[in-house]
């Protein structure tokens, strides 16, 4: 971090993503990225859509400044913009399929435009000094995109379920030395039209929460035949030459209100009744996660085909929340449209938080920003963290003499261990920071972390981590995955010797890890192969069910109290239960 001295009277550019879901912020300090975190990794909710107080307290402490000392606040969303949404209204009004939510959607883009206008409001009180910069929400996705890459020349494609009206988006960034930087808008979608929505209202119409379990819908897409209700999903999502529209009969104009279904009668007569949350998972379910999936994947293909047709490049960027759909990633990534996909950390809506910042940064100084290329490790650490030997009730802590060799014996003898270790890491898949790691030999070892230590869904698959030198032997997949942001296919040996990281549709979300990127974690999957026979782990996210990754050391001790977690790894304490 840096110190107070060089942080006063510096540039300071703090990127926000507030108010709404996924709340986040990151500083900037002379152009250089000092920091990044998630609110719901502190302040414990899930999806936070808070102000991000304690994030953006951190980042203060940290760099020895107050809110006097911001210069200027970026937010993640140009506000003004929602009112574009009142030029569609004649149109819907003459549709028979869009008449009757036409008014309704046009009043409520104004209250969320009245409601931006508040919370500039809100954030000038805070920062009375500084000056207010709104972004463009699908610009912030892409600059992020781009600038995570570490990449000279890309497509990028944003796709999510709303911008400001945007819901795709084409791009096309260069940033050559010898040339300024360049960020053009090649091609976009606007609402009604919006994969994100469509995934979302299906997620929703299954029972599970829309923005927050899409991943568990894709999962159960494995266990699915698409054929079932193939010819649904197509009249639903259409593509066209430039890109998809939505029908409206199946999945109805966005009103944005939670009062209103994303899912139609008609929809339901052709597809399965909705089914309650606590309702048993039944066959019809994954035929229909199985339709969506599949014709999820047609449409990304689509996409990135046209991006790279337009844009002329060899690599494509991908961000928005729709990015995270590791197993379309993985399509993309498998085709042969460009020769490498690249993910950022955080390609939803908190990720804009750095977008933001950048491109305030960037408008104003004409360069772009330094010091997010490759990062994912942004957050609070607690290395000076020190334990008492009962740090809560029915716990014990003791300080292994080589943590590296303890864990990964204790890993191959079959425990279930929680890692927290170094500055919290951005985005939604836990990188080796706030894991939880186990033996990927059993497959009994994922019936119990779903059932007793995650309680989620049995269904579900768990992730592999693999040293990057030895990723071929187990993933069949071209190019790195840091990010674990890609489903790949896996080799016949991992069907034969780790069926527990092997999901039902042949994949596994890998993430490959470098000693340059994670050396602890390298040398933990060093010693497990050397016990094991294969530098290979199951990493899924410190937590569980409905609750955020474990941000504090009070979650993480919470989280093995609370389940059945064997041990805590936490800053070289190891803890367990008495």
């Amino acid at each position: 971090m840096i110190a107070q001295r060089s942080a006063r009277n510096a540039e300071v550019v703090l990127g926000l993503c507030a108010f709404t879901h996924d709340s986040a912020a990151a500083l900037l300090v002379n152009g250089h990225l000092v920091g990044f975190a998630e609110e719901e990794r502190l302040d414990g909710f899930k999806h936070s859509k808070a102000y991000p107080a304690e994030a953006v307290a951190w980042h203060l402490d940290q760099a020895g400044l107050t809110a006097n000392d911001v210069t200027t606040v970026a937010y993640n969303f140009d506000g003004g913009r929602y009112l574009s949404a009142l030029g569609q209204l004649p149109a819907h009004l003459t549709r028979a399929s869009t008449r009757s939510r036409a008014i309704p959607r046009a009043r409520s883009f104004r209250t969320v435009q009245r409601r931006y206008r508040a919370r500039m409001r809100d954030l000038s009180r805070r920062f009375p000094l500084a000056r207010l910069v709104p972004v463009l929400h699908h610009r912030a996705h892409a600059l992020y995109a781009f600038l995570a890459a570490e990449v000279d020349d890309a497509a990028v494609l944003i796709v999510d379920s709303l911008g400001e009206l945007q819901t795709t988006t084409i791009w096309h960034a260069r940033h050559h030395d010898e040339q300024p930087f360049r960020l053009r808008l090649v091609d976009s979608v606007k609402d009604p039209a919006s994969l994100g929505y469509a995934y979302g209202a299906v997620t929703e119409h299954l029972g599970w929460r829309r923005g927050d379990e899409e991943g568990t819908v894709m999962a159960l897409a494995a266990l699915g035949d698409p054929a079932r209700f193939r010819d649904l999903m197509s009249r639903a999502i259409r593509l066209t030459t430039d890109g998809f529209t939505l029908d409206p009969s199946l999945f109805p104009l966005r009103v944005l209100s939670g009062r209103y279904r994303r899912t139609s009668p008609t929809f339901t007569a052709a597809a399965c009744p909705p089914r309650p949350p606590d309702a048993p998972v039944e066959p019809v379910h994954a035929d229909l996660a199985a339709a969506l999936q599949e014709r999820t994947e047609q449409v990304m293909l689509h996409l990135a085909r046209r991006a790279a047709r337009l844009t002329g490049s060899g690599l494509l960027c991908l961000g928005g929340g729709v990015a995270m759909n590791c197993v379309a990633a993985g399509q993309i990534a498998q085709a042969g449209i460009v020769d490498e996909v690249h993910i950022p950390p955080a390609p939803g809506d908190s990720g804009t938080a750095i977008g933001a910042a950048a491109a305030a940064w960037l408008d104003a100084t004409s360069r772009p920003p330094t010091g997010i290329g490759g990062r994912c490790y942004l957050g609070p650490a607690y290395p000076d963290l020190a334990l008492p030997a009962e740090p809560r009730p029915g716990l014990a802590a003791a300080r292994p003499a080589d943590p590296v060799q303890h864990l990964a014996r204790q890993l191959a003898n079959g425990a279930i261990v929680g890692l927290f270790t170094g500055p919290l890491e951005a985005g939604p898949r836990a990188l080796g920071n706030r894991s939880i790691l186990a033996s990927p030999f059993a497959p009994e070892v994922v019936d119990r972390l779903n059932g007793t230590v995650k309680f989620r869904e049995p269904f579900r698959p768990f992730a592999p981590m693999v040293l990057a030198d030895k990723a071929a032997d187990y993933v069949r997949l071209r190019q790195p995955s840091p990010f674990m942001s890609i489903a790949a296919p896996v080799t016949e040996l991992t069907r034969t010797d780790l069926p527990a990281i092997v999901h039902g549709n042949g994949t596994a979300r890998v993430q490959t890890v470098t000693r340059t990127q994670h050396p602890f974690l390298a040398n933990v999957m060093a010693a497990f192969g050397e016990i094991t026979g294969h530098p290979v782990l199951i990493n899924t996210s410190l937590n569980i069910k409905g609750k955020p990754i474990c941000g504090t050391p009070d979650m993480a001790l919470d989280c093995l109290a609370g389940t059945g977690l064997d041990a805590l790894l936490i800053e070289g304490w190891w803890v367990t239960k008495c």
